[in-house]
């Protein structure tokens, strides 16, 4: 008990609560009494629920491997007009969350948008002589998270491309294989892990949505867990379909890790070091460009463009001090997740530091898979134990003093920042493990011979050390909270809303133009992270 640390403890507290909510959802599938309600689901929708998750989950598995590693390859291994513009310009979509562009695209397309008007018009077309295809379909939002989730699989596979290939892939060259035959038999399968973990990263974004599958009337599990829930008012089958999503998150995850079997990606060549680009000329030279363009302005330049007329030309007629509450409601959510997820980060990378034992490291890898449960069913999760703590707290508040106090956790901000935490915690402690797993052990040891303990070791040599680091975290985190929608929409106190409710709000009633004004601010916040992302890839290829 001597070297016994109280950073210890850290990891198996954190990771019960980041637990809880699982659990809570979990244990609701033995639960009775909802029998009307699941026969009801069973009966009428249920069946659209699986299959539309289902279809939806491979386009857009298909779409954003074909697109990521299409220009991963194009602008890690080649050289072209626009290349060094393109390797990072393609991150840039990932600043745009997916409900923001289909309220976009459904303004550009629909029969009296811009587009379609400008058809009519110029043809003398009346409404019976076209055919235009509707945005507002399950096709529609397989496109919309495509063009804002394929960087996941992009930025991964580059890397691979860059790294793990490069050796290989030289030698491959000087046997005689050819460009295409080395990528498909070399490149390809080396990157084959880096290129599942984004698709399968891009999948848990697209389950999880709620604001795109909703707005186009595409019934999906989060649309019934929100719909069983204040609808139906029946939390138990919304904790059940809850199970059920979550089930499908966990399967995915599993064929993932299963996928790879017993094989290895391992570079044998010894050779680390980027390879020379390919020069591409003439067509080859014209056709990279343009694939690289298409997503680029299909996924930011033309949405970023609309949105900013949109809020110009028109915007929020409420404009000015209810547009600063509800930036300010979403800045303090925001920024106190951030601060208490780098802290927690922070103390639970420490402590795996201190303890070196497989629990310690298991129980932050129970933390990290906060992130890949959609956060319709952390709410749900969160929501159910809440209030049954607050049911029992005023029962015995009101038997020792003769008042009901009503509700004090639920619907309050404490509650919707645990979610968010369970949700996101899992973003810092990856960022922190990282940078602090590259601190040598020496300094401890050095900082221990100078008679420092472990929390002034932690205060007077790491913090300084993960400064920044510790900055990043705190950065993806409230850039991942401003553009959360389900868990705030289901957990937000009464007549408290967000610049993300706003926007689903007010795109919900037709009124897109007003969206337009929130939505930009949630834009503008998501590309700092990426800005600083942008120069990391920018220098890495010199």
């Amino acid at each position: 008990m001597r070297n016994f640390s109280p950073f210890l403890i850290f990891p198996l507290l954190i990771a019960a609560l980041a637990a809880l909510p699982v659990t809570s959802v979990g244990l609701n599938l033995l639960a009775g009494g909802t029998g009307a309600t699941w026969s009801h689901l069973l009966d009428t929708v249920l069946g659209r629920y699986i299959s539309n998750s289902l279809w939806l989950c491979l386009g857009v598995a298909t779409g954003v491997a074909l697109l990521g590693v299409a220009t991963a390859w194009l602008t890690a291994m080649h050289e072209f007009p626009g290349r060094r513009v393109f390797e990072w310009a393609l991150v840039l979509p990932m600043a745009v969350p997916a409900y923001v562009m289909a309220y976009l695209y459904t303004d550009l397309l629909q029969f009296v948008g811009p587009v379609q008007t400008g058809l009519r018009e110029y043809f003398g077309w009346s409404r019976s002589d076209y055919w235009f295809p509707d945005v507002r379909t399950l096709g529609g939002a397989v496109g919309m998270f495509v063009f804002v989730l394929y960087p996941y699989v992009y930025l991964l596979a580059r890397n691979a491309f860059l790294e793990r290939a490069s050796g290989m892939l030289e030698a491959a060259l000087t046997l005689g294989v050819g460009p295409w035959r080395a990528f498909f038999r070399v490149s390809l399968p080396l990157a084959r892990p880096a290129i599942a973990a984004g698709v399968a990263l891009a999948l848990m974004e697209t389950l999880a949505d709620y604001g795109t599958v909703a707005y186009f009337g595409v019934d999906t599990f989060t649309t019934g867990i929100y719909r069983a829930w204040f609808s139906l008012g029946d939390r138990t089958a919304a904790a059940q379909l809850s199970a059920v999503l979550l089930g499908f998150v966990i399967l995915l995850v599993m064929l993932e890790r299963t996928s790879r079997g017993r094989a290895r990606y391992n570079n044998t060549t010894g050779r680390n070091r980027p390879m020379p680009g390919q020069h591409l000329k003439g067509g080859a030279a014209l056709l990279a460009f343009l694939m690289c363009c298409l997503p680029l302005v299909l996924g930011f330049l033309l949405p970023a463009g609309l949105l900013l007329r949109m809020a110009l030309l028109d915007g929020d007629a409420q404009f000015g001090s209810r547009f600063f509450t509800l930036a300010g409601n979403s800045f303090f959510l925001a920024g106190m997740t951030a601060l208490l997820a780098v802290l927690l980060a922070l103390l639970l990378a420490y402590g795996a530091r201190l303890s070196k034992t497989l629990l310690a490291q298991g129980l932050n890898r129970v933390v990290g898979l906060g992130y890949a449960v959609p956060g319709a069913v952390i709410a749900v999760g969160v929501l159910i134990p809440v209030t049954r703590l607050d049911s029992w707290l005023a029962g015995r508040w009101e038997s020792c003093f003769g008042v009901n106090p009503g509700l004090i956790l639920t619907g309050g901000v404490a509650a919707l920042i645990y979610a968010y935490l369970v949700r996101f915690l899992a973003v810092a402690l990856q960022t922190v493990e990282s940078s602090l797993g590259k601190i040598t052990p020496s300094m401890d040891e050095a900082s221990r011979s100078l008679g420092l303990g472990q929390f002034a070791t932690l205060k007077r040599v790491h913090t300084p050390i993960l400064r920044g680091s510790l900055f990043t975290a705190g950065l993806l985190v409230f850039v991942d909270v401003m553009k959360e929608l389900p868990a705030t929409l289901v957990m937000r106190p009464f007549n408290f809303d967000t610049l993300a409710t706003q926007t689903y709000t007010l795109a919900a009633d037709e009124r897109l133009a007003e969206a337009s004004t929130a939505a930009l601010a949630i834009v503008v916040v998501g590309l700092l992270p990426l800005i600083v992302l942008s120069r990391q890839i920018a220098s890495r290829r010199k």
